[in-house]
This record gives C-alpha cells, sequence and structure tokens, in this order.
C-alpha cells in the first residue's frame, strides 16, 4: 500500500511539473520571456517623451509656442499635411484642384473620418473651424493667415471651397493642423480644456508642470496607425536632469545636451536633427536705444557667434546671418554670417556715432524652460561689456516669458530660437510690420513688407527665391536681431525605438513610432 501511495504521488508531481511548464510557455507570460531567436515576444507600447515645459495652449487654434506643436499635433490634423521634407501632401482633404486665376481651392474631403470623440468630420466642421480662425460669427479672430480669404462654402457633403481675394503662393501652406486644424463643431468653448481632433492620439490628461497624456487613436483612418498605445509628454526643463531620467529608463526620448553626448551613445540610440530654426538675439525697436539701426549694428559687431557655438552647442551649428538656415536650400541667402564678424572696434564707433560713446545699461530678459537661453546670455553679457553696454540678466519661467516679452512686448533684449517651418514664406512672415501676432520686435520696414507681399503674387519659383533672399538682406542690413545660429538637435532614445522622423519644424511625430524586438 506504501508504495501504491509513493507511486501516486510520483505522477501527481510529474502532472504539476508539466502544467507549469505549460503555463510558462503560453502566449500569456510576461513581457520580458524570450523566444529561441532572442526576441521579445510582447513589448509594451507605451512612450515617455521629455520636452522641456508645458504647452502654451492645448487649443490648436490659440498655440503660438513652438514647444505646445511639438506634442499637439498628434492630436489635430488639417486639410494638408506636411512631409519631412518641407513639401505637403493630402490631409483631411482626399484631393484638391486650384482655379486657373489662382483663387478657387476646391477640396474633396475624406469619408468615414472620425474625431476622436467618435462623431463624423462633416464639411460643417470645416466650415466652423475656418470661421473660428477669421473671428467670423462675432468671435475674436485667432489668425491672419486668413486675410485674404473673400468666402468659404461648401456646396455639397464632401466638397470645401476656399476663394481667395488674390493669389497667394503660399496659401497651401496655411492649411497643415499647424495653422488650421480641424476641430468639431460641438466642442465649441472646450478646445483647451478638453482638446479634440482627428489625429493619431487623442487626448486624455493634462497635469500642468507634470505632462500630457495621450492614448491611441482607435479609429484613426490611417489604416494600421498608430502602433503605440499611449503616449505621454513629461515636462522636464532641466537637460541634466533628463539625462539622468533617459539613462534610469523614466523617459524614452529626450534631446541630449551637446556635451554629453558620448555618455550615452553606447546605450541609447543618438539621431541628428537639423533644426531649421534661428537663433536669435534680439531687440524691442520701440525702446531707445534699440530704436536705433546703429546701436543694433554695434550689438552685431560686438557678439561673437563662434563663443556661443562653440560654448553653448559644442560645435553642433551653422552660423546664421538672417532669419533663414541653410535647411531651405536655395531660399536662403548665403554669404550674410560673415557681414557683422566681431570687430569690437567698429562695434564702439558706432555706439558713438548713435549717442552712447560710454554705452548704456539694459537688461536681457530669457526663459528659464532650456538653460541654453541663460547660456548664451552670459556670453552676450561678457561680450558686451567690452564696449561699454552693461546688462543685466533676468531669468523669468516660460509663461512669463511669453506673457510679457512675446505678447506684451515688455522688455529690452531677449534671445530665443524662432521655430523652423516648411514655408519661406511663414519664416520670414514674423517681421511683416502688419504681423501683430508674431512680430514681437516690433520691427517696421516698408521695403521689406511690400516685398512680403509682392512675394505672394509670384508664381514663379526664380523670383520668389530673389524676392525671399532680398529679405534676409534687408533683415541683416537693419540688424533686425543678431542671427546666431541654426543648432543641431542630438536625440537620445531607448534602443528599441523605431519609427521616429524628422521634419523641418518642431514636431514629435508619434504616429509611425513603435517599440521593436
Amino acid at each position: 500500500m506504501k508504495q501504491r501511495k509513493n507511486w501516486i504521488l510520483l505522477m501527481l508531481t510529474l502532472i504539476v511539473v508539466l502544467v507549469i511548464s505549460a503555463c510558462s510557455s503560453d502566449g500569456g507570460k510576461d513581457a520580458s520571456q524570450g523566444t529561441t531567436d532572442g526576441s521579445t515576444t510582447d513589448v509594451p507600447q507605451a512612450i515617455v517623451v521629455r520636452v522641456n515645459d508645458d504647452p502654451d495652449f492645448l487649443d490648436p487654434h490659440k498655440a503660438t509656442a513652438s514647444i505646445s506643436y511639438q506634442m499637439i499635433l498628434n492630436i489635430f490634423e488639417g486639410l494638408m499635411a506636411p512631409e519631412t521634407d518641407g513639401s505637403l501632401k493630402e490631409g483631411l482633404a482626399e484631393s484638391y484642384e486650384i482655379s486657373e486665376d489662382g483663387l478657387t481651392y476646391t477640396f474633396k474631403i475624406r469619408s468615414g473620418v472620425k474625431f476622436h470623440n467618435g462623431e463624423d468630420v462633416t464639411v460643417e466642421d470645416i466650415q466652423y473651424s475656418f470661421d473660428r480662425l477669421m473671428g467670423k460669427n462675432g468671435g475674436e479672430k485667432m489668425s491672419n493667415n486668413f486675410d485674404n480669404v473673400a468666402s468659404t462654402e461648401a456646396p455639397d457633403a464632401s466638397t470645401f471651397v476656399i476663394t481667395l481675394k488674390e493669389p497667394n503662393s503660399n496659401f497651401l501652406y496655411s492649411l497643415t493642423a499647424r495653422q488650421s486644424a480641424i476641430v468639431p463643431k460641438s466642442n465649441d468653448g472646450k478646445h483647451n480644456e478638453n482638446p479634440i481632433g482627428t489625429g493619431p492620439f487623442a487626448y486624455v490628461k493634462y497635469s500642468p508642470g507634470t505632462n500630457l497624456a495621450l492614448t491611441k487613436n482607435e479609429n484613426y483612418w490611417k489604416e494600421g496607425l498608430p502602433y503605440l498605445d499611449k503616449v505621454t509628454f513629461a515636462f522636464q526643463s532641466d537637460d541634466q536632469a533628463a539625462i539622468m531620467s533617459l539613462m534610469a529608463n523614466e523617459v524614452d526620448l529626450t534631446s541630449v545636451p551637446w556635451q554629453r553626448v558620448s555618455e550615452v551613445e553606447g546605450s541609447h540610440t543618438l539621431s541628428h536633427q537639423n533644426n531649421n530654426s534661428s537663433l536669435i538675439v534680439t531687440f524691442n525697436e520701440t525702446k531707445a536705444p534699440f530704436d536705433n539701426v546703429k546701436v543694433r549694428q554695434a550689438m552685431n559687431y560686438a557678439i561673437s557667434k563662434s563663443d556661443i557655438i562653440d560654448s553653448v552647442f559644442a560645435g553642433y551649428a551653422v552660423p546664421l546671418g538672417s532669419n533663414m538656415s541653410p535647411a531651405m536650400g536655395d531660399y536662403q541667402k548665403t554669404g550674410l554670417e560673415k557681414m557683422y564678424a566681431q570687430n569690437v572696434e567698429k562695434a564702439k564707433a558706432l555706439l558713438a556715432e548713435a549717442g552712447y560713446p560710454d554705452g548704456f545699461k539694459t537688461k536681457i530678459t530669457v526663459s528659464s524652460h532650456n538653460d541654453m537661453y541663460s547660456n548664451i546670455a552670459q556670453i552676450v553679457v561678457a561680450n558686451l561689456k567690452e564696449i561699454g553696454v552693461d546688462v543685466e540678466i533676468e531669468v523669468v519661467e516660460w509663461g512669463i516669458w511669453l506673457d510679457r516679452v512675446y505678447f506684451g512686448r515688455d522688455y529690452q533684449m531677449t534671445t530665443i530660437d524662432l521655430t523652423g517651418r516648411a514655408s519661406a514664406y511663414e519664416i520670414l512672415n514674423d517681421y511683416i510690420s502688419t504681423n501683430d501676432g508674431e512680430n514681437f520686435f516690433l520691427f517696421k520696414n516698408d521695403e521689406y513688407d511690400q516685398i512680403m507681399t509682392d512675394v505672394l503674387k509670384e508664381t514663379d519659383q526664380a523670383k520668389q527665391i530673389a524676392y525671399y533672399q532680398r529679405a534676409q538682406e534687408i533683415l541683416a542690413e537693419q540688424s533686425a536681431a543678431v542671427y546666431i545660429a541654426d543648432y543641431q538637435i542630438v536625440w537620445g532614445s531607448d534602443k528599441q525605438v523605431t519609427g521616429l522622423k524628422s521634419y523641418p519644424f518642431w514636431f514629435h511625430d508619434m504616429s509611425e513610432v513603435k517599440f521593436s524586438n
């Protein structure tokens, strides 16, 4: 009897071992369980992306900061969509036609596209979105891009027509989500608190000072996309702390300070992006002494671009001479970067001619959301001290900088990088005197304004390039700013992250990103 009991116990033990073995090899295993080829069978599709600070608005029609668009362009789409090379493709518009006179744009709208709230996108929503941007129906005008629009109409349920007053060679660039996101009419009054779009990811929660959480749009019209289930944009202004978070696997993607590239290149994937932005030191041109062009020119001769490029960017930058990067190809006017080679004596002479032989005192106001700006300001202080200009550095939070400097124009000097855009016109129109929304330097030049008007009527690309190059010359001659550099961004990411795309403007496009085995 005892022998029979031992045999039964042995059989039970074998059964238990087999059951445990079977459980450890089925489809419900832990995500870290490997397969015979060494790959991972189930990788969590959730990414944490570090950005420097909070968005200024979640409402795409109110947002102005490039840091906002990095994130929210994953939520929204326009009639047209950008490509990585700066060209355009159809977005919510399936196709379009332009009349021979260049005035009428007819768009066929994609069928079956849904907003994140489950509602179908209709021509009424498209009409509502443009009416809102143009300030119709008693609302506040939110964009100057559509001042040239004569009318909009929806002749049927799948067609939307925009008619212009005058031909505009740049108009299609006004129809991406960055300039004219399509939002649902039913969400009126709640676009900032509960943003709803048609993009690959839907809004979940915004925690000020902490993060912005998005979730996969299960009904996205692009079949098979997105791959990620969750995207979290984590706000962290300190670059050094961000690197520690990357190394600790607390974030999966962040920009890497140029001086710390060697620390992460072995453990993470590094990619380089030409920023296509213009890093500037600029002035409020309505306030003395910066209302005097000779003072602004003296600033240009005094400030060393090479000091800033070498010290702040460890050489990962190219010098600029005007407000356009080499990333724009033929549109950039080359050679302007040599116009103001550092010349302390020339700077002093210009100050004396302007009535400031002993220099003056001023203040440079910079945002705290990126250490880069404070580091640049310190070099500016040292450079200008050589010509007798005493500069106080004022560091303020990002939101305060936006309110006081960008919107309020309550500043003397500042430094900022003007975000790159796919269109040469969009890059240069910040300086048009009537562009109240973006011309925070309060630059005014009649010839410049006329060029930027004429170029929109010009259909010949070679002539457009000539216009844009002359505009850049004017900015340099008038010293609208000290144009420092277009710096290169080095991104560090988890080695399993694939599908990252680079655009000629700031956009963390998560639509094709995934964690691969």
